[in-house]
């Protein structure tokens, strides 16, 4: 029996000069820990419902995160590599981004606790066997709705497929593994953690 291959996952910080920053005061703004079936109305969601679901939990009461930003898009090219994908697989491929900050203010005011959990994110993400898909967090500069500065997480989940349907069907698998691994890793205090 063959083991499926990991789903690729990676980190990275992007902090200081151009770099852009996670904005959750913008004038869309929609907070959805208050207001969850605001979810199926957001553009990205009519592109793909699926993201409701995802939003949802990511934004429920119990959850230590909220999104400030989600978008989807066709992707134009991929390197099947990058995807563990063979050619036949990469007809079609499809992204969507979304930023997560932290509920509590002053959990990720220094660098240390975030780039922790980006590393435990990436070991779940790549614990779960999935082809075709991948996975990029990059810890960025945030304002906070209400205003204060933090620090949050862009997380691009992408995947690939024969065709546009078989993508879709694809990063939806990676959004449900990704949202699974988000809520897996919740708000442990995992600054002292040794991962790479």
């Amino acid at each position: 029996m063959s083991r499926a291959n990991p789903l690729e996952a990676d980190w990275e910080i992007e902090i200081g000069g151009e770099s852009p920053v996670i904005d959750a005061g913008w004038s869309g703004f929609v907070d959805l820990r208050v207001a969850p079936e605001k979810a199926c109305r957001l553009p990205e969601v009519l592109q793909l419902p699926e993201l409701g679901a995802a939003l949802t939990r990511l934004n429920a009461v119990s959850s230590p995160y909220f999104t400030a930003k989600c978008d989807v898009w066709r992707l134009e090219s991929i390197d099947p590599l990058e995807f563990d994908a063979d050619f036949e697989s990469t007809g079609s491929a499809l992204a969507c981004y979304l930023d997560l900050l932290p509920c509590d203010p002053l959990s990720w005011t220094e660098t240390a606790g975030p780039t922790a959990w980006c590393k435990l994110l990436c070991v779940n993400l790549r614990a779960s066997g999935l082809r075709c898909s991948r996975a990029d967090l990059i810890l960025r500069s945030a304002t906070g709705n209400t205003g204060q500065s933090v620090y949050g997480v862009t997380a691009y989940v992408a995947a690939c497929g024969s065709t546009e349907e078989a993508a879709k069907t694809q990063l939806v698998a990676a959004l449900a593994v990704f949202v699974d691994a988000v809520e897996s890793v919740g708000s442990r205090d995992v600054e002292g953690s040794k991962l790479q």
